[in-house]
């Protein structure tokens, strides 16, 4: 076959494929996603940044791109490796195909490698760099191109916005102080929902500047990369936490066990799908849910802390879930505003409503 593109691990691993999407060469974080369904939202999650999803579902690009499915407005994903691309999509809400958009934004693709053994590679070995590059690009060239390039640590500011935006529902019930880290648009869209107007805020505003917005509540979002990078955040929920409701996802879960003192670790190969079992350990219930992220809560590191275990997950584990009930603060590893099936995970939005509500009470 004539194959025009390659990916090259740093492990000294090549698999040859066809482009699609833009053909610039780069280099990313290699890593796998389990999801069926989705890949819009996976472009597009802006947690993504500067990572290589390795789609381990065949067939990629069938449904197109939907307008309203977008979960940020510029995607800043790294690159998308898939067995199988359609560039031919049959919905009638499509807009434009897979291709097309990763052309315009600038995010590599490459179709026709083995994704099975890809994924199994990074099961066994762990994430890793990789280049995706012509396929004439010698072995040799592209060792020496990985060796020479570091994936950049400071997505959050990268995709976190640059101004304050409001977003608000026709009756305003609460008002909610949203750090975005690069939060996804559902969010935001799940918050409104239930009557709050949403401050977005850059990763890096100061506590002082929160204060002044008098909110009832904190919201820290999802986004890409190590918790570590972003001390600022960490020191403001640190400044903030009993003074409101405070409510973390993804990101903001890490962001709020470093505030309380505890430390993170990075995974071996991360939690990336829409079906990750997740055990809420007070009502026992297991929920199905949609995970994107490297790092995780090191359970030892909380005995310490005001924080208790609310969750874990049921393949390793790990921690997917924290609370201070003394301090109205609490966060989930996984992505209640995208769960599939019925919508089980939404009650975390409620709960929220409901500590903004005692806060008002107790004021």
């Amino acid at each position: 076959m004539n194959y025009n593109r390659k990916l090259i691990t740093e492990g000294g691993r090549e698999y040859y494929g066809f482009a699609f999407g833009d053909t610039c060469n780069k280099v990313c974080e290699l890593v796998f996603n389990t999801s069926m369904v989705g890949y819009q939202e996976i472009i597009s999650d802006p947690s993504y940044t500067f990572q290589a999803v390795v789609m381990t579902y065949t067939l990629i690009g069938n449904y197109g791109m939907a307008q309203d499915d977008y979960e940020t407005d510029v995607p800043t994903i790294g690159a998308l490796i898939v067995r199988e691309y359609n560039d031919c999509p049959s919905n009638f809400r499509s807009v434009a195909a897979l291709s097309d958009v990763m052309k315009k934004y600038g995010i590599p693709g490459i179709y026709g490698v083995d994704t099975r053994e890809i994924a199994r590679s990074i099961r066994d070995s762990g994430s890793c760099k990789a280049l995706i590059t012509d396929a004439n690009v010698s072995l040799e060239e592209g060792m020496r191109i990985l060796s020479g390039t570091q994936v950049p640590s400071n997505a959050v500011s990268l995709v976190s916005t640059k101004k304050i935006r409001v977003y608000s529902p026709e009756n305003v019930k609460y008002r909610v102080a949203a750090i975005d880290c690069g939060m996804k648009k559902n969010i935001v869209r799940s918050l409104v929902s239930l009557g709050c107007e949403v401050t977005v805020l850059p990763w890096n505003t100061s506590a002082e500047v929160i204060e002044k917005l008098n909110p009832d509540g904190v919201f820290i979002s999802n986004g890409p990369g190590d918790p570590a990078d972003v001390p600022e955040t960490v020191k403001v929920i640190r400044r903030l936490r009993g003074k409101y409701p405070v409510f973390g996802i993804c990101l903001g879960h890490q962001i709020i066990a470093l505030a309380y003192g505890a430390r993170t670790y990075k995974l071996k190969f991360g939690h990336r799908g829409g079906n990750h079992p997740v055990k809420e350990l007070k009502s026992g219930k297991i929920e199905i849910t949609s995970q994107n992220h490297s790092y995780a809560v090191d359970p030892d590191s909380l005995k310490s802390t005001l924080l208790e275990i609310t969750h874990i997950n049921l393949l390793d584990g790990t921690v997917e879930g924290l609370e201070c009930k003394e301090e109205k603060v609490f966060s989930v590893q996984y992505h209640p505003e995208s769960a599939p099936g019925p919508q089980d995970s939404f009650y975390l939005f409620s709960r929220f409503i409901k500590l903004m509500e005692e806060n008002r009470a107790d004021a």
